[in-house]
């Protein structure tokens, strides 16, 4: 498919359509529907890889394929594809495919595989002992399972103390450890896949977080987080026989197929991280190999697990999805042990942290989301099923207790789809909305296309840009001071085209007529669009604002062609009545714009614009030859003029 183009006479353009597809397959002849799913972008939820009979067994029973398929689309998964070992093999391989009319479950000694989809956010059902706890839970047929912290035996805990020159590399580490876990083969394999899977997922292939497993019978505490020089870490890493420094290892691994692709994350620090025990043997070098001393095996009974981080919060999620899925398996079910961390600023703190919390949620609240009057106590019985352990407080709100598993729940919103998978999403009835109602724009919408086609009467040029910029377009190409409290900041960028969110439709316009200067004069330009300002009273900790942009360009800076567009503007939003010109100015002092040639534009007190001629540094920075005139004006408070 193709991407509209919208273009302006000068040739900026602007993809600023997302794809996006709604799934909605409706209930007909008693057959089953599927939720609304909205898919954007080109991501794809996780796949679970699990031997059927091996599943059968944990859940307490056999089924067919199809009751399977349906208990797990009342659950909200998936069975994606049922196949086998051998065929994975072949398709892996490239070998030919099965004869026709060969069956993977019919073929004798192959193990059958069901591949399940899951939500990208539920990390908790990255694993079969994950999915056969939530699926016991949900049928009823298991409790919801109670974490705990437990004291080592003989009162000491394990003690990580992190370096403070780790702060230049990865700067977070948590640790934990289980005691008298019981492997076999099957548990073995499905611990391994559960930290690859966590490294694509929420790990970012091992760029926020990095997962070390170790057996702790053959390490000594304590344990200390250091970052030295590549040349003076020497160590047997994982699957080798000889010794490796640091420098040596990446060089060795670039050949490496898999852990070729992680190297970059350290390469280039002139200090690499590394764990070492109280006897200086080497864990692991995060985020690219463990030691060969530690090596987890079918044998080891206590494991040692650390997760050196770049995002504190992810880390401890990851940690505790790792042990709350196997501590199932510990001597004593459930149980985690304690181990105290010193950090690079020498606060000592205590992980796990399971982070267990409350969530209140409103059972109206909750009524109107689903569309199902259902009493609290049921709600909190459904909910319950979900491993959520719920309570109604004393002003009938549903107090839920979030367990370490649940990072997925942040908000009334989340419970409120708990409440609906387990209520059942084909029990409930299709209704015609009691109201009838005529569609329209939004008002502010609206407005907005008026103002547009005003502005376009008056020969000017509409452009869209791009709503992400970069930081130094958005303040230093313009002259303004990054105070923290400016713009939104984007968390993982993936250019540095896209690290912040515009406080300003005029870095856009400005690269836009930049890369445009042959054209012919004047240039005469406009936007009108959203900018996002940071607003502590807002939950989201920011506000949208609609703008409108005027520019002009020609051999003289035309700064009364833009000051002619905003009293024209006054003047058809009603603002400017008989002598009254709808606002006043008052002098400016912002870096972007000329001394002495430009103005607040101030209404009812409070300031809702700036026009001004463009500062020379600032057209030097967009690669702009000819003098620019700008009116920058926020359109909301126009609205009720």
């Amino acid at each position: 498919s193709k991407l509209p183009k919208i273009l302006s006479p000068q040739g900026c353009f602007s993809t600023s359509i997302i794809p996006v597809l709604l799934v909605h397959a409706q209930t007909e002849g008693g057959r089953r529907s599927r939720r609304p799913v909205l898919l954007l972008g080109t991501g794809a939820m996780p796949t679970v890889n699990l031997n059927r009979d091996q599943l059968f067994a944990a859940l307490g029973r056999t089924y067919t394929e199809e009751e399977f398929d349906e208990l797990c689309f009342e659950f909200g998964i998936e069975l994606d594809e049922v196949t086998s070992e051998k065929q994975m093999s072949s398709k892996f391989l490239g070998a030919g495919e099965a004869a026709p009319g060969a069956s993977a479950i019919d073929e004798e000694g192959d193990d059958v595989i069901y591949k399940i989809d899951i939500p990208a956010n539920r990390y908790d059902l990255l694993c079969m002992e994950g999915i056969a706890k939530a699926l016991n839970v949900f049928k009823g047929t298991s409790p919801v399972p109670a974490f705990q912290l437990v004291e080592p035996a003989d009162g000491v805990r394990q003690r990580m103390t992190q370096r403070p020159e780790t702060m230049l590399v990865r700067p977070f580490v948590v640790c934990a450890v289980l005691r008298g876990v019981k492997f076999d083969q099957a548990r073995y394999n499905s611990f391994i896949d559960l930290q690859d899977k966590l490294h694509q997922n929420i790990c970012r292939r091992r760029t926020l977080v990095a997962i070390g497993t170790h057996d702790l019978a053959t390490l000594k505490g304590p344990f200390t987080y250091e970052a030295l020089l590549p040349e003076d870490i020497n160590f047997v890493p994982l699957k080798q026989t000889k010794s490796f420094n640091a420098k040596e290892l990446v060089e060795h691994y670039k050949s490496d197929q898999k852990l070729k692709h992680f190297l970059h994350i350290i390469e280039g620090s002139v200090v690499y991280p590394v764990i070492y025990d109280a006897n200086r043997t080497v864990l692991s070098l995060p985020p690219i190999i463990n030691g060969a001393h530690s090596a987890i095996s079918l044998d080891t009974r206590d494991i040692f697990i650390e997760c050196t981080a770049t995002d504190l919060n992810k880390a401890k999620i990851v940690l505790n999805t790792v042990v709350t899925m196997f501590s199932q398996h510990s001597e004593t079910p459930f149980a985690v042990e304690p181990v105290d961390v010193v950090d690079a600023m020498g606060v000592e703190k205590t992980y796990p942290d399971f982070m267990t919390r409350v969530v209140e949620a409103d059972p109206q609240y909750i009524c109107k989301r689903i569309g199902v009057e259902l009493e609290p106590q049921k709600m909190a019985d459904l909910l319950c099923r979900m491993q959520l352990r719920t309570q109604l407080g004393s002003d009938g709100m549903l107090q839920v207790e979030v367990p370490p598993t649940r990072s997925d729940v942040l908000h009334p919103c989340d419970i409120a789809e708990d409440v609906a998978i387990a209520y059942g999403y084909n029990n409930i009835k299709r209704t015609i909305p009691p109201v009838t109602t005529v569609g329209a724009q939004q008002p502010l919408n609206h407005f907005s296309d008026l103002v547009r086609q005003e502005v376009a009467m008056q020969g000017f040029s509409e452009m869209l840009t791009w709503i992400l910029c970069s930081h130094d377009d958005n303040f230093a190409n313009v002259l303004r001071e990054d105070t923290g409290k400016s713009a939104a900041i984007v968390a993982n960028p993936s250019s540095l085209d896209v690290q912040v969110v515009r406080s300003s439709l005029l870095p856009g316009v400005l690269k836009a007529m930049g890369a445009n200067k042959d054209a012919p004069l004047p240039a005469k330009l406009f936007e009108v669009g959203d900018v996002v300002l940071i607003d502590d009273d807002k939950d989201v900790g920011a506000r949208n604002c609609r703008r409108l942009l005027v520019l002009y360009s020609n051999v003289k800076a035309g700064f009364e062609v833009v000051h002619g567009v905003l009293d024209r503007m006054m003047t058809i939003v009603g603002a400017a009545k008989g002598g009254d010109a709808g606002y006043t100015v008052e002098p400016a002092a912002e870096p972007t714009y000329f001394p002495g040639r430009q103005a607040y534009i101030v209404r009812d007190g409070k300031r809702i614009g700036v026009f001004g001629i463009v500062h020379p540094d600032v057209l030097s920075k967009f690669d702009i030859v000819n003098p620019c005139s700008i009116l920058e004006l926020d359109l909301e408070p126009l609205m009720t003029a």
